[in-house]
């Protein structure tokens, strides 16, 4: 099994750029590479938002390093992915008591942005900077023990040329294939301790 797992998400690909540039890239080195790198489409897998939890957790053991691969919509993730979280990433399964399945992979996110990137200042009409946003990402790593690692983003995507869209494509597809030989992240220390106790279950509230 591939020790990268890229999870893809884009819920309109044909009209997509930098998404579907990155998922070609990466499905063509996985095809290179089948023991290293995979790739999951989950809007082509679960076009009826039906997912098979199951199925991605058996996935996701496998793998060291987790990839999501998604545009920003709305300040956060496209929905199927945000449902794709919230059935996989399960309670006494991804955190909670017993629920140590993720505990010391490492989560790398690669996104992108219509705005530009000086729109996310305060200044701007997003008016915080971008890695304000990332938080939820970022904890959701914490909870269930992944390392979070800096985050690859392209903003104003659709200002993007075909140059530009090409050089980030090969960026990459190099950083999935180097990785963990990243010398940013030699320093990096583990993800930090959130235990959950067994009366937080969710539901129970």
């Amino acid at each position: 099994m591939p020790d990268v797992l890229v999870i893809a998400a884009h819920p309109q690909l044909a009209q997509s750029r930098v998404t579907r540039a990155l998922m070609q890239a990466a499905r063509q080195a996985g095809q290179a590479d089948p023991a290293r790198l995979a790739l999951r489409d989950i809007y082509a897998l679960y076009p009826d938002y039906d997912i098979d939890a199951a199925a991605e957790q058996a996935q996701l053991l496998q793998a060291r390093l987790v990839v999501w691969l998604h545009p920003v919509h709305w300040y956060s993730m496209p929905p199927l992915m945000k449902l794709w979280l919230d059935e996989v990433f399960a309670f006494g399964w991804a955190y909670g008591p017993g629920g140590a399945a993720l505990r010391g992979k490492d989560l790398w996110l690669a996104a992108s942005t219509g705005g530009p990137q000086e729109s996310y200042r305060p200044d701007g009409y997003n008016r915080y900077f971008f890695d304000a946003f990332l938080y939820p990402h970022e904890q959701t790593a914490a909870l269930v023990g992944m390392r979070w690692l800096p985050p690859l983003v392209l903003h104003g995507a659709h200002r993007a040329d075909d140059a530009a869209l090409a050089a980030h494509a090969a960026l990459f597809v190099e950083r999935l294939l180097s990785w963990p030989r990243w010398p940013e992240i030699d320093d990096m220390e583990p993800a930090p301790e959130c235990a959950v106790p067994a009366d937080a279950r969710p539901g129970e509230a």
